[in-house]
């Protein structure tokens, strides 16, 4: 698809792209590429193998742009819209602030952008896909999704025919939504598809968006599982989202507050059904690290009696909550991974599956491999730290990592995060690497004492643990 790209972009720019850049995607079947010319300027291109589906985001991202709604611009696409390219945005996502001082005014800004996004005028939803409105047939879909993805599972024996009765019990409280709270359904509104560029909030994955009740995005932001907000932010958004959307509307919107709990307990179920297939059935990590969050919002809504109307689906969420099955670790201590690797025999495995950290190459740095003396010795070894600090280099390398790794462990820390990997590359794994890796492992473990390092030296098959008393 590489050549498809860069027929866009010389349609668009008359020049050829520097460079093609493939970005790592989330939950995504979509590939993203950054594309940059001589001068650094890049935009974003997107290979999808869904017609109807990227036509959705191409025509909603263009209507919605066009009233000045914060979207990536459209800049090209190729005739089957196969490949179609936007304004690059950046990489700082909403998610990535939460935590830190900036990110309650961030989160303000969203809320009321998202108001004025849901009730943009004259959107035509005949391009949405696979549906244009939010219907029964939709919310069976999605409960079904948590019934075969999750439920059974989690659950050995339930009566199916019971479990139909309330889900469309549920559907008819779901439909109930008075007609002057519909809107654009983002559908997927969470932190993580918000990118913050120049300190405002930009929108980006809206292309599963349909006509629908718009409380339900303004849920699935605020009870997004790893997001983790307290009741009383929450409380607090949402007032300030219901001002926003009355103003938006013209009307008192006052009511939709009395409809928030069944649209959580609806969402709760969709993403515990995304975390059964994802996490359960696909294996990926850090979907199952977020099944005892939801799990967690399903138990308060279930104390304040929202599930009791439904009798079926409550036996079933009491047996899950009851299961040790899917309960946090009470241990949730962050594990700093750092590695020394040679390039030649590849990357680190990352055994965690969340894929976070860093890579820094060491290869630039004068190698002591070169020498005879040194080439039976490691960055273990005084001589070759002699060499390696005499001129200095190394210090000025390692201050400049972690000046990028400090502020995300630190990050990672304040969120709870478990795992974060840190490797130091060179060409045979033997000496500027294994100098970098074991500083910045005796680095991090000094600095964060709440926080085990777990050192590799891959080539050398050295492991060793900081800051934890047990035995590898």
């Amino acid at each position: 698809m590489t050549s498809a790209i860069k027929d866009i972009y010389y349609n668009v720019f008359g020049a050829n792209p520097s460079s093609i850049e493939e970005i790592a995607a989330g939950g995504s079947n979509r590939k993203y590429y950054r594309v940059c010319d001589s001068l650094g300027k890049s935009v974003i291109a997107t290979v999808g193998n869904s017609y109807e589906e990227n036509n959705a985001f191409i025509e909603l991202a263009k209507h919605f742009y066009s009233h000045d709604i914060n979207v990536p611009k459209i800049i090209g696409y190729n005739e089957s819209k196969s490949v179609y390219m936007q304004e690059d945005l950046g990489d700082t996502s909403l998610f990535s602030i939460l935590g830190t001082d900036a990110a309650p005014n961030l989160i303000a800004k969203t809320i009321s952008a998202l108001a004025r996004l849901q009730t943009v005028p004259g959107i035509d939803y005949s391009v949405c896909y696979p549906e244009a409105k939010f219907d029964r047939k939709l919310i069976m879909w999605d409960l079904n999704y948590f019934k075969y993805c999750f439920l059974k599972i989690a659950v050995d024996n339930f009566n199916e025919s019971d479990l139909e009765v309330d889900f469309n019990r549920l559907a008819d409280k779901l439909l109930s939504t008075p007609e002057s709270l519909w809107g654009f359904m983002y559908r997927d509104c969470q932190s993580r598809n918000v990118i913050i560029k120049d300190e405002e909030p930009w929108w980006i994955d809206f292309q599963g968006g349909r006509y629908g009740p718009c409380i339900y995005d303004i849920v699935s932001f605020l009870w997004q599982a790893k997001a983790d907000f307290s009741d009383s932010f929450r409380d607090e958004m949402i007032d300030l989202y219901i001002k926003e959307f009355s103003k938006q509307r013209n009307s008192d919107c006052s009511g939709m507050r009395t409809l928030i709990p069944v649209f959580v307990l609806f969402r709760t179920l969709q993403v515990l059904g995304a975390y059964g297939f994802r996490g359960l059935m696909q294996h990926k990590a850090h979907f199952i690290q977020s099944i005892p969050l939801a799990i967690s919002n399903l138990a308060k809504l279930l104390k304040q009696g929202i599930i009791d109307e439904y009798p079926c689906l409550k036996s079933a969420i009491n047996t899950i909550i009851e299961s040790n099955r899917f309960k946090k670790e009470e241990s949730s201590a962050l594990t700093v991974e750092v590695f020394s690797f040679s390039y030649k025999k590849g990357y680190p495995d990352d055994f965690s599956g969340n894929g976070g950290g860093f890579m820094f190459d060491c290869r630039a740095m004068h190698n002591p491999g070169r020498y005879a003396e040194y080439k039976s010795l490691t960055g273990l070894d005084a001589p070759v730290i002699g060499f390696l600090e005499e001129r200095g280099e190394i210090q000025v390398f390692l201050e400049n990592a972690w000046s990028l790794t400090d502020p995300a462990i630190e990050r990672y820390l304040q969120r709870g995060f478990t795992n974060i990997q840190i490797g130091f590359g060179c060409t045979g794994g033997q000496h500027r690497s294994v100098y970098s890796a074991e500083n910045t492992a005796k680095h991090i473990a000094e600095k964060y004492p709440n926080a085990i390092v777990k050192l590799v030296h891959r080539e050398q098959g050295i492991t060793k643990l900081f800051n934890h008393t047990d035995s590898l």
